[in-house]
Parts: structure tokens; C-alpha cells; sequence
């Protein structure tokens, strides 16, 4: 394995780890659930802006997901990139599909 496809897979299992860490520690600080984490993401500018960067980012790697697995036709796995962005985040699904893009050409 590459030292680029390394850094991409250890910077997918940090979107992971990193992310779940502090949103698992919120809901077991608030017990509002989902709701409370959509409440929270609206709390104030900062946080719906970093909503909506997340938001515009995760909509265009789906299309960039989309596109490239429509054209290269062999590449169905980096579909599984698309529930990882609604399920974990855009910090692991970005880098998972770098990480599946940049495996060796046969």
C-alpha cells in the first residue's frame, strides 16, 4: 500500500474516531436526541454555518461519488461512501473514497 493511500485511510478512521467522540459525549451530556442535535446545530451563526458547509460538501462528493462510479462503470464499492456521509460524516466518507480512488490502476 502507498504512503498517500495510508494518510488517506488513517485521516478516514480520524473522521471516524474524532468526530463520534464529541458527538457521542454530547448526547450523553443532553438528553434531547436528534432533535436536540438539529436545536444545536442551529444555535447560533457559527454553527449553522459550519451546517451548511458541511451540508454543500457532503452534496458534492455525493455527485462526485455519482459521477465517477457512473463513468469508470468497475468502482461500485466507492458507493458505500454515500451512507457513510449520512451515517458518520463527511470526515471519513471524503477520505475512505480517496483512499478506494487511489488503488492501484490493472
Amino acid at each position: 500500500m502507498s504512503v498517500l493511500r495510508m494518510i488517506y485511510l488513517a485521516c478516514a478512521v480520524a473522521g471516524t474516531i474524532l468526530p463520534m467522540w464529541h458527538i457521542l459525549a454530547w448526547f450523553a451530556e443532553n438528553d434531547t436526541g436528534i432533535a436536540g442535535m438539529i436545536a444545536a446545530w442551529k444555535a447560533n451563526a457559527a454553527t449553522t454555518g459550519l451546517l451548511w458547509d458541511l451540508t454543500i460538501t457532503a452534496i458534492a462528493l455525493i455527485v462526485w461519488i455519482v459521477a465517477e462510479v457512473y463513468v469508470r462503470r468497475d468502482y461500485w464499492v466507492a458507493l458505500i461512501c454515500i451512507p457513510l456521509i449520512f451515517l458518520v460524516g463527511v470526515s471519513c466518507a471524503f477520505p475512505l473514497y480517496l483512499f478506494l480512488r487511489a488503488r492501484p490502476v490493472k
